[in-house]
Parts: structure tokens; C-alpha cells; sequence
């Protein structure tokens, strides 16, 4: 192969009519902007702190510029890997043969016979089969990226796409990843010890054969010491400092909530970006499919470039929900979700997924439909009748037997109450009242009240029966969304869409993406007044008293399945809105659980 090597570089090197015309076809044939590598990105809670770094192409990679990389690494590398890089135009003939003398004197690879610039090429743009035809291509990438690109950006580009093992990627990784230190935080021993590392990653492996890894280090810092970059003293004091790996793992934490801050980017980008217009457009299901994987790929390219996603959560109130739930939820098959928005800031600051919840599993807090029960009649029944006919907490309604066709829904006591005050019917959860109060106001309009909260899985049959005053929905409502409608109420009527995301950013700060608040005034401020005083009377004398926790205001409702299949807490207090749902996938009996009101607790313990 070396007289071909040198053949192209005679050829290369040539400022002939033919050059022009390789460049030419090199310009067509391999364009090349920039050097693309994949980046990490970062989510932040809303504290400034990191809580969740995405590896994207499964390469973890802290992107560092040239100017910011020592001057003794970018010696080790120049000298052990490619001593002519400043004067060569890709490849070098004379390299490799040197590469072949030095291995064989040292019987080991101590040096690589491709140039930097090819294994940049390598390592971006192509693969690692041992072929002339990939040879002959890397040849070609190696000519145009010296064509296209300085040789620092070149050397800038390989310090980043470099291996250094267990998934590290790149020269300023490999420093946070085996010292837990930024690169210009190391000496001289521990530099030379990671630049050790790429030219073999599993022979000079740190964690699993760190002597070899030490025997490299040494024989580099010798290298630095024979062409006069380091003194003898230098020399000797690196050859003998400790080296102490301190393994720092990329920052994974509270998946209940990362997972939902990826479904929320999808849609952030969806929305910014037409998606969601060309979705809702869509006749065709194989044209959804289409669009749904080209938003994938979006977003994988949005993540892939490194961005900075800042959000809502706050990790005291995600910590105390996660206790609340280990503490009242037995250990049997019995499930929980729940969710906590601040309403007056309009962010998601906690959500719980399920017991023992992995990232990216089936998320209960927003991806759950379960039934609501009478959590449902504050939103349903009673400020649609308030908003509608002026009605106030001591306004009186009939919670007698009720019968409609064949429809005859039954108080939980079995008990006929008869004319009892709006603030009785609630805070006791009287199912004839809620019913009748519906019936009142016509289906139809009380359904009109649900269409700004946006939940996904209301069905045109949930308008055609009376048992949706009580909860008896088809589908059903997730613990994430009637939490966001139930913030209603603490925004004067106004409803205000929650998110997770605050803004997204790329790496040097400039946003990318951002909500944009469109409220919604549902129902009037003085509907809104009667209805956080009912919600009130169910916490302090009702059926919500398990829930009582102090502060300026406290209010909510529970909710049950007529098969104790699905058990809730849904309430305010100050500037918080909860909800905590309890039951089990299987939709079983909860019946046990009922009278202890582990929902109740959790909500409370978590709200304290």
C-alpha cells in the first residue's frame, strides 16, 4: 500500500489540471460543512441543577473547543500520533512508515500508521473495516477535510470524536469521566495518563487494566521528555504521582420526571415547528406515521447537536411525594401516580410514575386513563351550574332518589338526603345531586366546561349519559391532566396550561424553544370564589378531611369508583395544585385501602 500512498500524495499535491478537477468532484460527491459530532444535552430543575444528562447516539460526549485543550495534549498527540499533522494534506506516506519501524522496535502499537485527519475521517464519516475500498474512502474524506477545514478545527474535531472507553467520547469527557475534573483542572501525570488511553481502549482499559494504562502514561511522558517539552524533574514527579481514578457516570436522576420532560420536548417541538398542524391535517394513516417519524427524528437531531432543557421541577416537593407514597402505599400490587403543579407559575414541579419506576416505562402520572369518580364533579357539575345559573354554596339542590330511563345512580350511604345546601351535596360527595345538577344544565354544556383542560381520551359516548356526572367515563382522565384542570381554580377562573419545560436553550445560552401562555377563562371569578369555598368544606368537614394540612388555603375532592377499582385525592393548597391517584392496573377491588385513604395521606404528607 505505500507506494500507492505516496502516489496520491504526489498526485495531491500537484497543482495540476487534475487536482482541480478531483476537487471538483470531491465539492459533489462529499460536501462537508462541519464536522458533526454528537453532543450531550442537559435538563436542569428549577434550581439550576443538573438532573439529567442525554447521551445521544449512545456516545457520551462533552464537546470542548480547541483553544481550551492544554497545550501538553495537543503535544502528546501530535507527537505519538502524527508528528507532521501541521504540514501533510490528509495522509503521510513517511508517517506510516515511520509508524511501522517504532511499533517494531517497541513490539507493540505504540504509534497508528493513519493520520489524525484520517482518523477523523474514520471515526465521523465512515467505519472501521479493515478494506481497501473504506481505505480508499478514508483517503478521499482525509483530502477534502483538509481542503474544507483549518487544522485546528481538523485537530479540534478529532480530540472530541476519539474513544477513551465505557462509552467516553472525546478528550474533555474522558477527564470528567475518570477524575471527576474538567480538563484544565488536571496535571501533567493525570493528562498524559487519559491521552494514554485511545490509541487501545480495551488494552489500556483504566478501571480494567489500569497497569497497562500506567506503562503507556510513562512511556508518553518519556516521549515529552526526549523532545524537550518537560524537564527531567517533571518527568520524574509525573512518572511517580498516584494516579486516583474517581469515576463521575453521567447525571440520571428523578425518572419520573425526566421521562415526561422528553414527551414534553416532543411536543414543544411539535407545536413550535408545524408538526402538530401537519399531524392534525393528516387523513391518512400512513401519512401520521410518516410525520410522527420525522418528529422523532427531529428531536433526535435537536438532542444530538447539545441543548440545555430547564425546567419546573422541584426536587424537595418530588423527594416528599416519592416518600408520601413509600410510606402510606402498602408493598402488594397496589399502584399510585400523582402529580404537583404550581398554578400561579404554571410549571409541573413533581410527578410520580408508579412504585419501583424506571425511565421510560409506562408512566401512570400522564399516560394512565382511569376513571375519576366524583373528583370529576367539580369540574363537570358543580361550576358549570354555578357559572350558569348564579347559584351559590348555600343555594339548595334536591339529593333525593334520582331515575333517568334507566339510569338510577345511588348515594354511598344507599341513603335518600333529600334538599340539602350545594356545600352539603359536595363536601359529602352526594352522587343524586351531582347528577341532577348536571342534568340541569343539559350534558352538552357541561361537557363545553371540559374542552379547554384538553383531555385526550373524552369520546363522543361520554355525551350521551349521565354517569359522566359521577365519573363513569369511557376511557377516563390521567392524574396529570385532571391536576391541570383542577389549577383552575386557583387562577380565578382562569385556566393556564401546565408544563414540565420552562425553556430550552442551546449550549451557549441563546432559547430555542419556549411555551407560550395562551389562558383560558373557563368560568367567571365569582364561580370561582363559591367553588374554592366548597372545596374548602370538603377538607375541613367532608370527605376530604384526611387531608387537612395547614396553610392559607387548603381545599379539594376526593373521588371513587363504584368498584373501588380507582381511588383519588385531586386539591389546592396556597400556591399548589395536586392530584394522587390509588388503585391497581388490573382495575381489582381497592375496597381494603378505602377507609385509610392512602391517597388523602399522600396528598397531605406531600403538601406539608
Amino acid at each position: 500500500m505505500i507506494p500507492i500512498f505516496l502516489l496520491c500524495g504526489f498526485v495531491a499535491g500537484k497543482e495540476s489540471k487534475a487536482v482541480k478537477g478531483l476537487g471538483t468532484v470531491l465539492d459533489e460527491k462529499l460536501p462537508l460543512s462541519n464536522v458533526e459530532l454528537s453532543q450531550n444535552s442537559f435538563i436542569f430543575d428549577s434550581e439550576g441543577q443538573l438532573i439529567s444528562e442525554v447521551i445521544s447516539n449512545q456516545q457520551n460526549r462533552n464537546y470542548i473547543a480547541y483553544n481550551d485543550v492544554p497545550d501538553l495534549v495537543k503535544t502528546i498527540f501530535i507527537t505519538s500520533e502524527d508528528q507532521r499533522f501541521f504540514e501533510h494534506l490528509g495522509f503521510d506516506p513517511a508517517g506510516m512508515l515511520r509508524a511501522v519501524f517504532i511499533n517494531a522496535q517497541s513490539q507493540s502499537v505504540e504509534q497508528g500508521g493513519s493520520t489524525i485527519t484520517q482518523q477523523l475521517a474514520r471515526n465521523v464519516y465512515l467505519n472501521h473495516d479493515r478494506t481497501y475500498n473504506r481505505k480508499l474512502s478514508e483517503l478521499l474524506y482525509s483530502y477534502q477535510l483538509e481542503r474544507t477545514f483549518t487544522k485546528e478545527q481538523i485537530f479540534e474535531g478529532y480530540l472530541n470524536a476519539i474513544y477513551f472507553g465505557h462509552g467516553a467520547y472525546g478528550i474533555g469527557t474522558a477527564a470528567t469521566y475518570y477524575f471527576s475534573k474538567q480538563l484544565q483542572e488536571l496535571n501533567l501525570a493525570e493528562l498524559a495518563f487519559i491521552s494514554a488511553i485511545p490509541n487501545n481502549p480495551s488494552l489500556y482499559d483504566p478501571i480494567k487494566k489500569f497497569n497497562n494504562t500506567k506503562q503507556r502514561q510513562e512511556r508518553l511522558l518519556t516521549m515529552l521528555h526526549e523532545n524537550g517539552t518537560i524537564t527531567k524533574q517533571e518527568l520524574d514527579e509525573a512518572k511517580a504521582y498516584k494516579i486516583t481514578l474517581s469515576i463521575k457516570k453521567p447525571v440520571d436522576t428523578n425518572p419520573h420526571y425526566v421521562t415526561y420532560v422528553h414527551q414534553e420536548l416532543k411536543q414543544l417541538i411539535s407545536e413550535t415547528e408545524g408538526f402538530a398542524d401537519r399531524l392534525a391535517n393528516a387523513k391518512q394513516e400512513k401519512e401520521k406515521e410518516k410525520i410522527q417519524t420525522e418528529l422523532t427524528e427531529r428531536v433526535n437531531d435537536v438532542l444530538s447537536k447539545g441543548v440545555i432543557i430547564y425546567t419546573g421541577l422541584d426536587t424537595s416537593i418530588q423527594a416528599k411525594l416519592e416518600q408520601a407514597v413509600a410510606t402510606h402505599l402498602p408493598a402488594q400490587n397496589v399502584q399510585s401516580a400523582a402529580a404537583v403543579v404550581n398554578h400561579e407559575s404554571h410549571h409541573i414541579v413533581a410527578l410520580y410514575g408508579g412504585k419501583d419506576y424506571e425511565k421510560f416505562s409506562f408512566n401512570r402520572a400522564y399516560q394512565a386513563y382511569r376513571q375519576p369518580g366524583s373528583a370529576i364533579k367539580p369540574l363537570l357539575d358543580y361550576a358549570p351550574y354555578i357559572d350558569l345559573t348564579g347559584a351559590t354554596a348555600k343555594s339548595k339542590i334536591d339529593a333525593s332518589e334520582f331515575c333517568k330511563g334507566n339510569y338510577c345512580p345511588e348515594n354511598y350511604s344507599k341513603r335518600d338526603y333529600g334538599t340539602v345546601s350545594i356545600d352539603t351535596a359536595l363536601k359529602h360527595s352526594y352522587n343524586a345531586a351531582a347528577v341532577r345538577l348536571l342534568d340541569t344544565i343539559g350534558i352538552e354544556k357541561g361537557f363545553s366546561y371540559l374542552k379547554p383542560f384538553g383531555f385526550n381520551s373524552i369520546t363522543k359516548d361520554d355525551y350521551t349519559h349521565l354517569s359522566t356526572a359521577i365519573g363513569g367515563f369511557d376511557v377516563g382522565i390521567s392524574p396529570l391532566e385532571i391536576t391541570n384542570a383542577y389549577s383552575t381554580f386557583g387562577n380565578n377562573g382562569a385556566y393556564y396550561e401546565n408544563h414540565a419545560i420552562t425553556k430550552v436553550t442551546d449550549l451557549s445560552g441563546k432559547t430555542l424553544y419556549e411555551w407560550k401562555e395562551q389562558p383560558v377563562q373557563v368560568w367567571k371569578e365569582s364561580t370561582n370564589d363559591e367553588m374554592r369555598s366548597l372545596l374548602s368544606s370538603v377538607v375541613k368537614s367532608g370527605t376530604g378531611q384526611k387531608a387537612r394540612v395547614t396553610g392559607d388555603y387548603v381545599g379539594g375532592k376526593t373521588g371513587t369508583t363504584n368498584d373501588y377499582a380507582d381511588i383519588w385525592f385531586v386539591g389546592l393548597k396556597d400556591q399548589y395544585t395536586a392530584g394522587v391517584w390509588v388503585g391497581e392496573d388490573s382495575n381489582s377491588d381497592v375496597s381494603h385501602l378505602y377507609h385509610q385513604g392512602p391517597q388523602m395521606l399522600i396528598w397531605r404528607d406531600t403538601m406539608k
